[in-house]
């Protein structure tokens, strides 16, 4: 930093000398509006690399350095700081909830591949069982029907027989009576109900 004074000096009233105001100042008059004499420029070295000025400039630099430490350590590194925790611990929230997820899922994918399993093998247990129990009532139930067809063959055997030893019967008798009535018819007389039964019996054995 650096500081420039001007000289200033009486400029003579216009009237007082008589000349005109806007007249060219004399030699060694010094400029009121630039404050540089005789109409040249001040020389000097630049203010930074001015060895007059260094006092100042340290001063200055020390109370901004320390004006911006402390700035840092009290403000902006705090905050920083607070902000960098909370995402650490957010993050890390976030990090065990995931594992919990994780590991919920995959008990849950565990269970469910044993239920899955379980029911598998209980629906073949079920399916094995009922295919047994179905060839067992199958076979029961054509047990029965054999049996049942046997009596009903041996019933139908008996009737048939009763049935032929009946007709064998009656076709006696009926041959009987029927020869009777034919010698009836032919000779005009009556034979004895023996003999018809003698002819009849031998007319069967002939047969």
């Amino acid at each position: 930093m650096f500081f420039v004074t001007p000289a200033y000096a009486e400029e003579a009233p216009a009237a007082a000398t008589g000349t005109d105001a806007h007249a060219a100042p004399a030699a060694g008059e010094v400029h009121t509006e630039t404050g540089v004499a005789g109409g040249e420029h001040a020389r000097g070295p630049f203010p930074p690399f001015d060895s007059t000025t260094f006092a100042s400039q340290l001063l200055w630099l020390v109370i901004t350095f320390t004006v911006f430490y402390l700035l840092m350590q009290k403000v902006i590194a705090p905050r920083i700081g607070a902000i960098l925790d909370q995402r650490h611990t957010r993050i890390s929230q976030d990090l065990e909830e995931a594992g919990r997820l994780k590991a919920e899922a995959d008990a849950a994918v565990q269970t469910y591949e044993g239920e899955l399993a379980a029911a598998r093998a209980k629906s073949n247990a079920i399916g094995s069982a009922a295919r047994d129990a179905a060839k067992a009532k199958a076979e029961e139930d054509r047990r029965a029907v054999e049996a049942s067809l046997s009596e009903k063959i041996k019933a139908a055997e008996l009737r048939i027989g009763e049935i032929k030893a009946k007709a064998f019967a009656d076709v006696g008798t009926i041959a009987e009576e029927t020869a009777a009535a034919v010698v009836d018819q032919l000779i005009g007389g009556t034979v004895a109900k023996a003999d018809v039964a003698a002819a009849v019996a031998a007319a069967k054995k002939e047969a």
